[in-house]
């Protein structure tokens, strides 16, 4: 059934018009939103490539129906930072050069971001488990560890001044 679908992405609400309430969420960020930053990988909430933050919650969007997400809070790669005011996450993942192909890195500093928000200084193990639904081919995770730890120091100092 079409319809329109309101919700609000990366802190700005938007009205989007769909074709099928079971319009994954995806699309919608990619095709309609021109947010293509996040990623389709499997299209079966495997690889991780699509995650985003849903009230504050990482959540696949690949399969995710748009209309589930009518009235909630969506937070896209996009909504992090900026080239000129990157957040801290993604300032470390390019100090630690944790990216070569960069593909499943917007899944990965979703899932990253949702981690610090609820634990502040991780352990690597924590970082390790929250990371755990994200596939990165490239091979780069110990780089990508090393900049989660860098990230948390950065904004648990940040906190303290």
């Amino acid at each position: 059934m079409a319809g329109n679908v309101a919700l609000t992405v990366n802190g700005r609400a938007v009205n989007v018009a769909v074709a099928h309430d079971d319009t994954p969420l995806l699309d919608v960020l990619r095709n309609e939103l021109r947010l293509t930053g996040t990623r389709f990988g499997c299209g079966l909430e495997q690889c991780g490539c699509c995650t985003v933050l849903i009230d504050g919650k990482p959540e696949k969007s690949c399969t995710r129906p748009v209309s589930s997400v009518a009235g909630r809070s969506v937070t896209t790669v996009e909504g992090l930072g900026t080239p000129e005011h990157p957040h801290p996450l993604q300032q470390a993942f390019l100090e630690e050069q944790a990216g070569q192909c960069g593909y499943c890195l917007s899944g990965i500093l979703i899932s990253a971001k949702a981690l610090l928000d609820r634990n502040p200084a991780p352990t690597r193990p924590e970082i390790a488990r929250a990371l755990d639904d994200n596939l990165c081919r490239c091979g780069t995770h110990n780089r990508i560890i090393r900049a989660v730890e860098k990230a948390a120091a950065r904004m648990r100092e940040a906190r303290h001044a």
